[in-house]
C-alpha cells in the first residue's frame, strides 16, 4: 500500500522558520522519503514473495542494502510526520507531560536547556520519549535516521536539526532555530502521544 504523504497541520510560518524552508523540508525531503519507502517495500516484496536471495551476506548484497535502506526511509517517513506534527503551537507547556518533566528535570526550564543542548550535540535528531522498558521519559539523539533509536522507546516530542531544517533562515545559527523551534511546540499534540504511550505495555 503506498504511503499517505500527510500534510502539514499547521498553515504559514512559524516564527522565523520560514514558509520557503517548511515548503521544501515537507513538499521536497519527507515526500522523497516517503516515495522511497515504497519503492524499497516493492522490492522487498518481490525477494521475499520467491525471490533469488541466495547472494544474501553481511558485507555487501542486495538484500542487505535494501534492508539497511528500508530503516532510513521509513525512519525518515515518522520522524518527519513527528516533527511536522509537533509544530504549530505556542511553545507553552501544559498538562501532564509537564508536570512530569518538572519532576523529572526539577524545572520546565532545567529541561528546556537540556533538550536544547541535545540538539546541539546531535547531527540529525532529538527525540524526548517514553521508554516502555525503564518506564521513564528520556532524550535520545540520532545521528541518521537509522542510528540512535532505542526499541520500545516512544516519541514524543521530536526536533530536526539537520542543515536542511534552518539553514535558508538561520544559516549556521543552528541554536538560534532550535530556539524557536521550542516557541512553536505544540504542547497538546505532545500530551496526545504521552497519553497513547503511557497506555501501552510491553
Amino acid at each position: 500500500m503506498p504511503t499517505t504523504k500527510q500534510p502539514l497541520p499547521f498553515s504559514g510560518a512559524q516564527g522565523n522558520i520560514s514558509e520557503k524552508t517548511l515548503a521544501i523540508h515537507h513538499d521536497k525531503l519527507y515526500a522523497g522519503y516517503a516515495d522511497k519507502k515504497d519503492e524499497i517495500a516493492e522490492k522487498l516484496k518481490a525477494l521475499s514473495h520467491g525471490g533469488d536471495v541466495s547472494s544474501a551476506n553481511q558485507t555487501y548484497s542486495e538484500l542487505r542494502g535494501l534492508k539497511e535502506g528500508e530503516t532510513f526511509a521509513i525512519n525518515g517517513v515518522y520522524l518527519h510526520e513527528w516533527y511536522f506534527g509537533n509544530l504549530g503551537g505556542d511553545g507553552k507547556p501544559t498538562g501532564k507531560i509537564a508536570k512530569d518533566l518538572e519532576t523529572k528535570y526539577g524545572t520546565m526550564d532545567n529541561f528546556l536547556k537540556y533538550f536544547a543542548a541535545c540538539g546541539m550535540a546531535a547531527r540529525g535528531w532529538v527525540v524526548l520519549a517514553w521508554d516502555t522498558h525503564d518506564k521513564a521519559l528520556r532524550i535520545y539523539n540520532s545521528d541518521a535516521h537509522n542510528q540512535g533509536g532505542v526499541w520500545g522507546a516512544l516519541p514524543l516530542l521530536i526536533m530536526d536539526v539537520y542543515e536542511h531544517a534552518y539553514f535558508i533562515d538561520y544559516g549556521s545559527d543552528r541554536k538560534a532555530y532550535i530556539q524557536e523551534f521550542l516557541n512553536h511546540v505544540n504542547w497538546q499534540a505532545v500530551e496526545e502521544r504521552y497519553d497513547k504511550a503511557l497506555a501501552v505495555a510491553l
